[in-house]
């Protein structure tokens, strides 16, 4: 099997369902070799679910999940290319930081100096080498996280997906994670980053698919996707000494003017159609509703 257009993995009218309860409905898309893919979505609509297709741990109730080159992920050679940091914490408390790694190695089957070697890497990579031998139970939330990353990346995957990688953690961890993710895209790797947080796929993902309850409602860069479904209507803030007014204009700079002559302003501001506007008009409702 050989890659096309730089195509690494396609979902396929990925569908899956529990009973009469649809999680993932007719998903189809494509993810480039080396890219970093953010799948933007409240919580439920179907971004868990669809990464557990992606490595295998679910089989769908339609359709197909492909990595090109290597085949389905349930086959075992191909898991194997995959590293996956699940948003509920895959270490152990009780182990060192340096063991569970191992640990997980040894589940890939890697042994002895190549072991050793990833071991050290992967710990040293999120910045955890300095407390390698300190038992988990001791870490705070960000430093988990960090070692759920170094876990998913010991067996030196081709393709990572991330599932909500910094729900709970402090701002320092959360930048420590994007700095991983962007230096494995410059090592050339395949990113998946799920996330409900739109600041973080506009800081690091080169497209964006948004999903709600288990469709893909669009999918292209973040500028292209405000361009197309934000509106061109900016939302002019002024803060008078009577409070603050909010007035929607295509022309903010006109519409301060007007109001400006109406009486003293104090403070302003522009906010201009994001990617929370882009969801708020395909569904109607806020991310985080």
């Amino acid at each position: 099997m050989s890659s096309d257009n730089g195509v690494f993995v396609r979902l396929s009218g990925l569908r899956k369902t529990f009973g009469s309860l649809v999680a993932v409905d007719s998903l189809s898309l494509e993810i480039r070799r080396g890219e970093v893919f953010g799948l933007l979505g409240p919580n439920g609509a179907g971004k868990t679910t669809t990464v557990n297709m992606c490595v295998g741990l679910l089989r769908p109730t339609a359709g197909s999940v492909e990595i090109v080159g290597h085949g389905d992920p349930a086959h075992n050679s191909t898991r194997a290319q995959i590293g996956i940091a699940p948003q509920s914490l895959a270490i152990y408390d009780e182990l060192t930081a340096e063991e569970n790694v191992r640990f997980l190695g040894q589940m890939y089957g890697l042994r002895g100096a190549r072991l050793r070697e990833r071991v050290r890497w992967s710990l040293d990579f999120v910045g955890l080498l300095d407390r390698a031998r300190g038992r988990v139970k001791t870490y705070s939330g960000g430093m988990k996280r960090r070692l759920n990353l170094a876990v998913a990346l010991v067996h030196d995957p081709v393709l990572l997906i991330c599932d909500e990688p910094t729900v709970g953690v402090d701002p320092q961890s959360r930048n420590a994670i994007f700095e991983n993710i962007l230096a494995l895209k410059a090592l050339g790797r395949t990113i998946i980053y799920t996330t409900h947080y739109i600041e973080e796929v506009e800081k690091i993902a080169e497209r964006v698919g948004i999903i709600d309850q288990g469709r893909l409602l669009a999918l292209d860069t973040v500028d292209r996707l405000i361009a197309t479904h934000g509106g061109t209507a900016s939302t002019l803030i002024i803060e008078t000494a009577d409070g603050e007014i909010r007035r929607q204009s295509d022309n903010p700079l006109a519409e301060l003017e007007k109001l400006a002559a109406q009486g003293d302003l104090r403070r302003f501001r522009v906010e201009r159609p994001d990617l929370e506007t882009v969801f708020l008009n395909l569904t109607g409702r806020k991310l985080r509703e």
